[in-house]
């Protein structure tokens, strides 16, 4: 029998509110195949809500393959599997795709009074907004800037061929040729997944870890198996056992300043994990986007690799400008012709206005005297952050040492989804740590970033929602 429980002050659409219970209802086998579904009317007078809400709701469900619409009969649950022959567990995984999406859109389209506590990305307000347009007013009196025709494949050809000197100086050896410009390290992602994985590969990836990652994933039909993140990295002892019995195609991770902990690899742990990817024929991809607010000594594993076994990804859309989306694969020069193959394919080429922008930013070191400025901020905002935190008898995972994120356990609770959820009802973004596992498990933490953290609308909530 169907039960709901559905709230205006939830934060998410009713729609989607519906949509969510039943298609978890019947993952959990709690609603079986053949069961039919209340009437659209008796649903929403049982709620309190329009005929045209559960009517939605309803033919988002069939179109997911969750339910079956006979004319004149109702709504049932559908089969298992598809006539297509498409496997059954592939579908709510498309939901959950679907759901990051959502929740991704809501924190972009965040009005200007939203609190933001658990962004993914810098304050506005701290980016180089006049350098750009400036340097944007210099490119357009240029006569020789380019704006009617395509990009080259691989990407703005002077970018391609300064960017082996920034990996250089992390210890990475790469030639331009072994270089791919890419919209942002998510298509970078997207492009790796769709050159290595199909459909049923066995997928390794931080857990907990980055969640559009997950979406995409998803996407692609590959089982996701998580390997949990210590204050080192990744947990070695797992990863060669899960590594043992699941034979997998690929490791996503990330290094430095990790997305949501905030921990680093250590040397120990990153040579355990070479040494698992030798043993057990695996690509890692290293997605490095974080690293440049990381101002000490670093461990990379491309950098103990040299792109042998590792793909290297990195962007400037949290360091420079999101709205650029400008970003890079190093590999190997095999895998940067099949990428760049593929980029053709799927969208031709990357606007070479923005990475020419991204260049001049770069080589007349404004970027340089721009992350030191950063890096002070973000110093002086985890300071706060945490002070906050100690006050409410709260501490993260690890201390912050340079990063944007803090991973904060919330003590008496199972899940955080329904905090969020109390946040959102009061303007305050914040993600639940379901979001950032791969299964979307049960998670009592939450994602803060310093940058917003120490706003005193949050901590009051933080007192008030905890002491409650």
């Amino acid at each position: 029998m169907l039960q709901l429980s559905l709230s205006p002050q939830n934060g998410m659409p009713l729609v989607d509110q519906i949509v969510a219970g039943v298609s978890a209802q019947i993952d959990d086998h709690v609603l079986r195949p053949g069961a039919r579904l209340p009437p659209i009317r008796k649903l929403a007078e049982a709620h309190g809500i329009s005929r045209f809400t559960v009517v939605e709701a309803y033919d988002r469900l069939v179109a997911r393959g969750f339910l079956l619409s006979r004319r004149g009969a109702g709504f049932y649950v559908a089969p298992r599997k598809s006539e297509l022959g498409i496997r059954a567990e592939a579908v709510p995984e498309i939901s959950k795709a679907i759901d990051t999406a959502w929740l991704m859109r809501s924190a972009l389209t965040a009005g200007p009074d939203k609190l933001r506590a658990s962004a993914g990305w810098l304050p506005p307000s701290w980016m180089e907004q006049a350098e750009l347009c400036r340097q944007l007013r210099s490119m357009l009196r240029n006569d020789a800037l380019q704006l009617t025709e395509y990009g080259p494949p691989q990407g703005f050809e002077p970018l391609r061929q300064y960017l082996p000197y920034r990996l250089g100086e992390a210890g990475i050896g790469a030639q331009s040729a072994q270089i791919l410009l890419t919209l942002g390290a998510t298509q970078a992602l997207d492009l790796v997944a769709r050159h290595l994985l199909r459909r049923d590969d066995v997928v390794f990836v931080d857990d907990p870890g980055y969640f559009t990652l997950f979406g995409n994933l998803r996407l692609h039909g590959v089982k996701l198996i998580g390997i949990p993140w210590t204050t080192d990295g990744p947990d070695a002892n797992e990863l060669e056992r899960l590594a043992a019995a699941h034979k997998p195609k690929v490791y996503f991770t990330q290094s430095l300043l990790h997305n949501p902990t905030g921990a680093s690899l250590t040397p120990a742990t990153a040579f355990r994990i070479l040494q698992c990817a030798e043993r057990h024929d695996f690509r890692i991809v290293e997605d490095d986007t974080y690293s440049d607010f990381h101002a000490g000594a670093a461990t990379r594993l491309a950098t103990l690799d040299q792109l042998k076994r590792v793909i290297y990804i990195s962007s400037f859309s949290k360091t420079l400008s999101g709205n650029l989306r400008v970003g890079y694969v190093a590999a190997s020069l095999e895998i940067i012709e099949a990428l760049t193959d593929i980029k053709v394919l799927s969208m031709l080429a990357t606007p070479s206005a923005g990475e020419e922008l991204a260049y001049r930013m770069l080589t007349e070191g404004h970027y340089r005297k721009h992350l030191e400025r950063t890096r002070t901020r973000l110093a002086e905002a985890s300071v706060r952050s945490v002070r906050m935190l100690e006050r409410l008898g709260l501490q993260p995972f690890t201390p912050p040492t340079g990063g944007m994120f803090m991973w904060v356990r919330l003590p008496g609770m199972e899940d955080s989804a329904e905090f969020a959820a109390q946040a959102a009802a009061e303007n305050i973004f914040l993600t639940p740590g379901s979001l950032f596992r791969p299964q979307n498990q049960a998670s009592p933490c939450i994602r803060l970033n310093v940058a917003y953290a120490s706003d005193l609308r949050l901590e009051r909530f933080l007192k008030r929602t905890l002491a409650a």
